[in-house]
């Protein structure tokens, strides 16, 4: 039987904004091996639902779509985003602990 997983995509190390994270996917795990095919070279699979991600406004309908069409699933809730606002001002204030250098 296969399973899902259900979890909001992180940002990319290229990204600074919050494009593409508001979404819930939904993936599908590997149920059957991956094999190199000895012609080419290439990685196959026999199993092709690995390929699929569905995506959710919200981790509720995801959840909804999974006990409706019957598929296992489990939830990976993304962790807090730790962020430290601070202005460029910041960086000549007189208050500031090391001295600005060079």
């Amino acid at each position: 039987m296969t399973t899902a997983r259900i979890y909001k995509p992180a940002r990319t190390a290229m990204q600074s904004g919050n494009a593409k994270t508001r979404e819930w996917v939904l993936g599908f795990d590997e149920t059957a091996p991956k094999a190199v095919e000895p012609l080419m070279g290439w990685t196959s699979c026999d199993d092709t639902r690995q390929q699929v991600q569905l995506y959710f406004d919200t981790k509720e309908e995801a959840i909804a779509y999974c006990e409706q069409h019957g598929i296992a699933y489990w939830v990976s809730e993304p962790k807090p985003v730790k962020r430290r606002i601070i202005s460029y001002s910041d960086n000549f204030a007189f208050s500031r602990r090391e001295p600005w250098s060079h």
